[in-house]
């Protein structure tokens, strides 16, 4: 499947069936190409299972919502790029669910310029959350949130060796901020604390440093296909430490990357369990996922999805006649909006969310377990 440039097809059908075109147009510039492009995918997928949905069912005040995709092949210059083209020449209302912490601070700039929102960036960065930028609604929990929850739990286990791989980027940094408060409530120290390139790091140079460490466990703090990788160095260089990681990489395409070494990892999740029934979020997750074939739903797409349902409830509030700016405006009266178990909130000084944060563990039948 093609990304760049993407009108869904299923959007097309629908708004054909109608004798309409698609109206309400949102940009996601993502990495659809690149080392986050497993996440990003299972993102876009669990989005296009509520929007197709609603498509269906005739659309936000009659008219067909468009997701326009475009794959920034996870670089930050050009999402900034693409963000721009999106809303000048497409035209859209929103940008959407792109993924990655400095590629979500290289849309800032653009979204207070053309003052259009962003809805439902795929990074917990506490710089989209404190100080509240106007134009910024997230919809998920911060990175520090759950790295503080990875160290709290390695230590209720008697973990006191404890290294940090992090990527040399403002993602490691922020989530970084959480390890070290996670640290401080533990009484402990990082038995290493390395950063790493973003682009083309050396695995078996990190892997060495590990192993000298005499880690019991490591928080990789990554991409995923750089996670992958740097586990697959790890087990090369006899390192049998516990990995943990953060929830960017909560999807079935990292379970994948990592192969015979997923089993035992831990990854920080902010959405609860993808097979848990009784959360109607996931219910209604699962029931449109396998009306459409598919198998079941990852955390990824429990992402997408959610943020999906948070963009649509302000497009129903905006009105039939939705500008930008009144889209921000309508998303700002959310007030415990129920998303399926879960209540998005709202305001002029809070524009975080949610802050649901939990562990999973990958089990021995390549699925996550709680």
């Amino acid at each position: 499947m093609k990304f760049v440039h993407t009108v869904w097809s299923a959007v097309l059908l629908a708004a054909l069936a109608t004798g309409a075109q698609a109206q309400l147009r949102i940009g996601q510039p993502s990495g659809f190409s690149g080392s986050a492009a497993a996440g990003v995918k299972e993102n876009t997928e669990g989005a296009k299972l509520y929007i197709d949905s609603v498509n269906h069912h005739g659309g936000v005040h009659g008219q067909q919502v468009e997701l326009i995709t475009m794959d920034d092949k996870f670089d930050p210059a050009t999402t900034a790029a693409m963000g721009r083209t999106l809303i000048t020449e497409q035209h859209v209302l929103a940008l959407f669910l792109n993924r990655g912490t400095p590629h979500s601070q290289a849309l800032m700039p653009v979204l207070a310029e053309l003052h259009v929102p962003l809805v439902g960036p795929s990074t917990g960065a506490m710089a989209l959350h404190d100080p509240v930028n106007p134009w910024v609604f997230n919809v998920r929990a911060t990175y520090q949130r759950e790295a503080i929850k990875a160290i709290r739990h390695l230590a209720s286990l008697g973990m006191t060796r404890i290294a940090v791989l992090q990527t040399d980027d403002s993602f490691g940094a922020d989530a970084a901020l959480g390890v070290e408060k996670g640290f401080v409530a533990a009484d402990l120290k990082p038995a290493l604390l390395q950063k790493f390139p973003r682009e083309k790091p050396d695995f078996a140079e990190l892997a060495a440093k590990v192993k000298a460490s005499d880690a019991q466990a490591v928080l990789y703090i990554g991409s995923s296909g750089s996670v992958a990788s740097g586990v697959k160095a790890m087990r090369a260089a006899g390192s049998t430490a516990q990995v943990v990681t953060l929830s960017n990489n909560a999807s079935e395409g990292f379970i994948k990357l990592l192969g015979e070494h997923a089993r035992g990892v831990i990854v920080t999740q902010v959405f609860p369990n993808e097979r848990a029934m009784n959360y109607r979020l996931i219910k209604e997750a699962q029931e449109l996922a396998k009306a459409k074939g598919l198998h079941g739903v990852s955390p990824a797409m429990v992402e997408g999805f959610a943020a999906a349902k948070v963009l649509i409830e302000g497009l129903r509030r905006a009105g039939p006649k939705p500008t930008p700016s009144g889209l921000r405006d309508a998303l700002e009266t959310l007030q415990k909006f129920d998303v399926g178990g879960l209540e998005v909130s709202y305001s002029a000084t809070d524009h975080s969310g949610l802050d649901f944060a939990d562990l999973s563990i990958i089990g021995s039948d390549g699925k996550f377990m709680r």
